[in-house]
């Protein structure tokens, strides 16, 4: 009977331990999009940075913010970097990244502004070239803007965003754009990062009537606090639902020191 307790006893210890485990998994990816298969996992950082899990490899897009703030992500295979903006490139995280073995992709306006040390990983694209890198393929499309007010921000040919493709599946990033006819001419999208704020990208309403003119399977609204305010992506997403409900619109938490 002694030993038979102790047995009980011992069971319940793991299966609370196993317990534990499990929440806590969850709780670390509560703020992370993943397909059914969990193939790709998505985790928001801030505004327009995100760490991307693609099967074996790991993506850092835009990484800003200092090297601290990539700490419990794996090292980066592959980065991408829409634009020499300051939300969206800063040299100092890279410097303090381990990016030893990885491949950064940008356009010519940050590869003109990063160290020598980096010129052997760095593959330049321009509004239009591709390049494959560890099975992904990576698309440069352009990002400008069109507004009158807006064209010093933004203008065509500087900066990048970008398609991904692996095993069937698309992934677009928009980077700093408003909505551009190459926005609206992209095809089988199933997972679009759209930006949304003012002065410097594009209302909420044209960024929703981008979106459903190109369709994407589902639409991330990110890179969304402008200056001073941050735009309405509730707006953003009940204009999406009324103008075509079979796209999904994913809210993740971009922002997670704001106090909302």
């Amino acid at each position: 009977m002694k030993y038979f307790t102790i047995i009980c006893l011992v069971l319940l210890c793991s299966c609370k331990q196993n317990a534990k485990t499990e929440k806590s998994d969850a709780v670390q990816g509560d703020n992370a999009a993943q397909t059914e298969t969990e193939a790709l996992k998505i985790y928001p950082v801030e505004h327009a940075t995100a760490v991307l899990k693609w099967g074996e490899h790991t993506l850092y897009i835009d990484p800003v913010g200092g090297a601290d703030r990539f700490k419990g992500y794996p090292k980066p295979d592959l980065i991408l970097i829409t634009d020499f903006h300051g939300d969206h490139f800063n040299v100092e995280t890279l410097e303090g990244l381990d990016t030893g073995k990885a491949k950064i992709i940008v356009p010519q306006a940050v590869a003109d502004e990063l160290p020598e040390t980096f010129a052997t990983q760095v593959d330049v694209l321009s509004n239009g070239d591709e390049k494959e890198r560890f099975g992904i393929t990576v698309e440069a499309i352009p990002m400008y803007n069109l507004r009158e007010e807006a064209l010093k921000f933004h203008v065509k040919g500087r900066g990048n965003g970008y398609v991904l493709s692996k095993d069937g599946m698309r992934l677009y990033f928009s980077g700093d754009t408003e909505d551009i006819p190459e926005m609206r001419a992209l095809q089988d999208i199933d997972k679009a990062f759209v930006c949304m704020n003012l002065p410097y990208t594009m209302t909420v309403e044209s960024a929703a009537d981008a979106v459903l003119e190109f369709k994407p399977r589902e639409v991330y609204p990110y890179h969304f606090r402008g200056n001073p305010d941050v735009s309405d992506v509730a707006r953003f997403k009940e204009l999406v639902a009324a103008g075509d409900p079979e796209i999904k619109v994913v809210q993740l938490d971009w922002y997670p020191n704001l106090p909302f």
